[in-house]
């Protein structure tokens, strides 16, 4: 076979739908398995899987570069946040660890691309829920082994058996908060999927009844209140839907304003909450560090520390947080409380357009398109903005993969791009229709 044989049927394999729909399921994949497969492998058999991937996808981008245009790449909110985090690597304390930090966004922002570019919303949910009942099964499966048949705990993977005594549980993924995390999107998720039939309705009741074990057996507050929140968008989302046109506006503008002055309360008495969670044992820790950082980030209010992702060891000003509040953490449990301390208030208001125009787009999506896997993208960010006040699981791995997805889905529908689309577009009956993805 010639050279230029080969490469024609290398890039007919790269534009086929089966690899698109196998790179979807095998980044999903490596991103929520991101604990399981740093335990087993170590961080450069993971690096080395992130690599690998992000290079398939950029193949399939060169293979199909017909099918997209660059300003549909990715929302220009999340271009200027990114630059914006790359300029605060001037003025980090480590050049090293800021970049490594960056590309801690960067490589699942890519990933998130490829994947919105060449797989709709349905396609993304059924590829997601594939992946999310393998890794709550085996969540169960491992908690089962540890827990009941060999009563002893499996340190390497950060599970503590304690199933027997209803819990807490951490399954493959490292701590119960971020169990109960996933098992909340995975039931939005299977949900989704019931309601537009894509698995057959035995599945459904399977994959629905191990996110509800799994969420459960966390015994989390924090999964708790998680779960409450996702149930009231879902209902006000329902209630939305089933609003006749013309008063349908006037409801998503009281809802806006309601949740717009919430945010603005909250930024202006975000000191008597901090206190006030004080108070509360389960938010003890969060709230004392919440403090600190407050704290220091009024030294570097508008610039911040200089973006460094996940906290490195040996770096100022992490080590000093770390000794004030007498804990190794990793993060500030909080995504926006690290945005503040790493990227400064530029970074948080870049962060909240980003994240607000996303929501918005979704939303209205959602709650005008009839279909039901609609309504995936806007349960799923609302999720993720939720968890964003009690971790910082939304600036990395498969919480920034899974917003950066249904930003770059809404942007095509809501966003100025489709407005370039409707002009451009031929007279009804006439040019020929873009193909399907």
């Amino acid at each position: 076979m010639s050279a230029g044989s080969a490469l024609r049927t290398a890039l007919r394999v790269l534009r086929s739908s089966e690899v698109a729909s196998a790179f979807a399921v095998a980044t999903i994949g490596a991103l929520f398995a991101t604990h399981l497969l740093r335990q087993l492998m170590g961080d450069a058999g993971y690096g080395a899987i992130i690599v690998g991937l992000c290079t398939l996808g950029g193949a399939i981008l060169v293979a199909r570069r017909r099918e997209w245009r660059w300003y549909e790449l990715m929302p220009t909110t999340l271009a200027l946040l990114l630059l914006w985090l790359l300029v605060t690597t001037l003025w980090s304390r480590s050049v090293g660890a800021s970049l490594s930090g960056w590309l801690q966004l960067g490589a699942p922002t890519f990933l998130a691309i490829v994947v919105a570019q060449f797989r709709d919303t349905l396609q993304t949910v059924r590829a997601t829920g594939d992946v999310l009942r393998v890794l709550l099964t085996g969540s169960l499966l491992i908690e089962l082994l540890s827990g009941i048949l060999l009563d002893l705990p499996i340190p390497f993977l950060g599970v503590a058996g304690n199933l027997a005594e209803g819990g807490p549980i951490q399954g493959l993924f490292g701590t119960r908060t971020q169990l109960g995390l996933v098992a909340v999107l995975a039931l939005i998720t299977f949900l989704v999927e019931w309601r537009t039939r894509s698995v057959p309705r035995e599945l459904s009741l399977y994959s629905v009844a191990i996110a509800v074990a799994c969420a459960v057996f966390t015994a989390s507050p924090i999964v708790l209140m998680m779960g409450v929140v996702a149930a009231f968008a879902t209902l006000v989302l329902v209630a939305v839907r089933r609003t006749a046109a013309p008063a349908r506006r006037s409801l998503q503008v009281g809802i806006a304003a309601v949740v717009v002055m919430a945010g603005v309360l909250v930024y202006v008495f975000r000191r008597p909450l901090v206190y006030w969670l004080n108070a509360e044992p389960d938010f003890f820790t969060r709230s004392r560090l919440w403090n600190e950082i407050l704290d220091l980030s009024e030294t570097r209010p508008v610039q911040g520390w200089g973006w460094v992702g996940t906290w490195p060891d040996g770096v100022m000003p992490y080590n000093y947080l770390r000794f004030l509040v007498g804990h190794d953490h990793a993060s500030a449990l909080n995504a926006w409380m690290d945005m503040l301390l790493q990227a400064g208030g530029a970074g948080v208001v870049l962060l909240a357009a980003f994240a607000g125009l996303a929501l918005a787009r979704a939303w209205m999506t959602a709650s005008e398109r009839r279909s039901t896997v609609y309504t995936w993208s806007a349960l799923v960010v609302i999720c993720l903005l939720a968890d964003s006040v009690v971790t910082s699981s939304l600036l990395g791995g498969y919480g920034w993969f899974l917003l950066v997805v249904c930003a770059t889905r809404a942007s095509l529908v809501k966003g100025w791009r489709s407005g370039i689309d409707a002009a451009s577009s031929p007279p009804s009956g006439t040019g020929t229709p873009k193909p399907l993805r």
